[in-house]
C-alpha cells in the first residue's frame, strides 16, 4: 500500500500522514529527511549532493529520485509507504512513474485534501504553539484555543507564533501550490488513482473518509 498525499498549506497533510502510518504500519519517506541523511554518507551520491549545496544549486530531480528508489527498496517499505514532499511537479511525477515501472511497483493511492482557501488561512494565521512541550493551539477556532489567553494549558508558559505563520507567507505558499503542485491532480485523475478528500471537516471524519476508500477498494 503506497500513498501520495497532495494538499495545500494547512490542509492537514502532516496529521493525516501520522494517522495512516500508525494504522497501516507504513514507512514514512520524507525527501527532506533523505537529503539530510545522505549528505552525511561517504558515497559518490552524497558528494554530488554536497557539491550542489556548496554551489547554492537545487538538488536535481534525478538525485531525489535515486534517493527515493534506494529507500523504497528497503525492507520496511514492503508493507507500503507514504511519500512526504514528493512529487511536487508533473516532471517529478513522470520520473517517479518510470522508476516504479522499472521496479515493478505500483503508485497505489493518491489522495488530494481539498480545503477552502480562507479556512486554510485561518489555520495558519491563528496557529500558536508551546515552546516547552510543543502543543499546538489555534486562536481562530474556539475548540482549539488555550483556556487562558496565549498560555499553554499544560506548561503555563506563553505561546509563540512561527515567523512564517502570517497572511503574506500563506499567500505565497498557496500560490506555489496552485502553480506547481495542483496540476498533479489532473495528472493522477487521468490515471484513475486519485481520490478527493474533504479537508473542511473534522480531522477524524477526514481520516475515516480515507480509511473507507483504502479498505473498500
Amino acid at each position: 500500500m503506497n500513498i501520495i498525499l497532495i494538499a495545500p498549506p494547512a490542509a492537514g497533510k502532516g496529521t493525516e500522514s501520522e494517522k495512516l502510518i500508525k494504522d497501516y504500519a507504513l514507512a514514512h519517506i520524507s525527501t527532506g529527511d533523505l537529503l539530510r541523511k545522505a549528505i552525511n554518507d561517504n558515497t559518490p551520491l552524497a558528494r554530488e549532493i554536497n557539491n550542489c549545496i556548496e554551489k547554492g544549486e537545487l538538488v536535481s530531480d534525478d538525485i531525489i529520485l535515486k534517493l527515493i528508489e534506494n529507500r523504497i527498496l528497503e525492507d520496511d517499505c514492503k508493507r507500503g509507504y507514504i511519500l512526504d514532499g514528493f512529487p511536487r511537479t508533473i516532471a517529478q511525477a513522470e520520473k517517479y512513474d518510470e522508476m516504479l515501472e522499472k521496479n515493478n511497483l505500483s503508485a497505489g493511492y493518491v489522495f488530494v485534501i481539498d480545503i477552502e482557501k480562507e479556512l486554510a488561512k485561518s489555520r495558519i494565521v491563528g496557529r500558536r504553539s508551546c515552546p516547552k512541550c510543543g502543543r499546538v493551539y489555534n486562536v481562530s477556532f474556539e475548540d482549539s484555543m488555550p483556556k487562558v489567553e496565549n498560555t499553554c494549558d499544560d506548561c503555563k508558559v506563553e505561546l509563540i507564533r512561527r515567523k512564517d505563520d502570517n497572511e503574506e507567507s500563506f499567500e505565497k505558499r498557496f500560490e506555489v501550490y496552485l502553480n506547481e503542485t495542483a496540476p498533479l491532480i489532473d495528472y493522477y485523475e487521468k490515471k484513475n488513482i486519485l481520490y478527493h478528500i474533504n479537508g473542511n471537516i473534522d480531522k477524524e471524519e477526514r481520516h475515516k473518509q480515507i480509511k473507507d476508500i483504502i479498505e473498500n477498494s
